[in-house]
């Protein structure tokens, strides 16, 4: 009874699917787009899986670096993204979405041809 207060001093949020916000999806498909038009795919999602254990501590390096960011990106969508990455499953959901937007790419290439 004493100390409740305490209770969820420590507490983890539960590892699952997130789903972004309007604003956010918007920055993170943009994000997903110029990986995957720039042929980062591998190297990008080699990287957010190495780095998904820090998906919090990245999240604050990204609100401390947003004034400067905001120098040549847009401070909103730094915000946006940064909040979304405090999220657990937040990685997992970029490394998804990277592959959807890859396979769309590669199903309007196959149709084209």
């Amino acid at each position: 009874m004493a100390f409740d207060w305490l209770k969820h001093a420590f507490a983890i949020e539960k590892e699952g699917t997130i789903a972004p916000t309007p604003a956010q999806q918007a920055v993170i498909d943009r994000l997903c787009t110029q990986v995957v038009a720039r042929g980062m795919t591998t190297p990008a999602l080699v990287f957010l899986e190495s780095v998904r254990p820090l998906n919090y501590l990245s999240s604050q390096i990204l609100q401390f670096f947003t004034p400067i960011l905001s120098v040549v990106a847009d401070r909103r969508a730094c915000d946006d993204l940064a909040e979304f990455l405090e999220h657990r499953g937040s990685v997992e959901y970029v490394c998804r979405r990277i592959e959807e937007i890859e396979r769309e790419q590669a199903e309007k290439v196959s149709k084209s041809d």
